[in-house]
């Protein structure tokens, strides 16, 4: 092992050699500057304002904010059991709802990393789904930062005490 590791190091050094002496061609053009970063605050706001959006089509049996901000692999979670997307998206419009209000407190909103967040929340309803009161509940959801645009990736939620 020890007498391949001089010869290794000098491959390693004739490659460097010929790649330095190489010149470097101009790209055609220009690439576009990245966008900068979203700072920890304006993410925290952009999922909020994305949440309360999604109640806001729910309330209203409107599909389209769904079909545009839930991961193709996204999962839902709740007390009819697990669906996915396809699943979800029709549930909005065919539920047997009639939500006359709806309020959204306690955020917190935390940064797995760059591209992964959670967001939890208490949701309280003035309204009905299949002539019953809807309680109120804590929720989750997963947010996936995917080609620079944030996701719903799953969403769960707990009926409050």
């Amino acid at each position: 092992m020890k007498k391949y590791l001089p010869l290794a190091f000098a491959l390693l050094l004739a490659l460097a050699s010929v790649s330095l002496a190489q010149t470097a061609t101009p790209s055609p053009s220009p690439s576009p500057k990245p966008k900068p970063a979203m700072s920890k605050a304006q993410i925290q706001k952009s999922l909020i304002a994305s949440e309360k959006k999604l109640w806001e089509a729910w309330k209203n049996k409107d599909a389209k904010p769904f079909k545009a901000t839930l991961a193709a692999d996204s999962i839902m979670v709740g007390e009819d059991g697990i669906a996915d997307k396809e699943t979800a998206v029709k549930g909005i419009t065919s539920m047997d709802c009639n939500i006359k209000s709806y309020t959204l407190s306690d955020f917190k909103v935390a940064l797995a990393n760059p591209s992964v967040a959670l967001i939890a929340y208490k949701g309280t309803v003035d309204g009905t789904c299949a002539g019953t009161a809807v309680p109120p509940v804590w929720a989750s959801s997963v947010y996936v930062n995917r080609g620079g645009k944030w996701f719903a990736f799953s969403h769960q939620e707990s009926n409050a005490k």
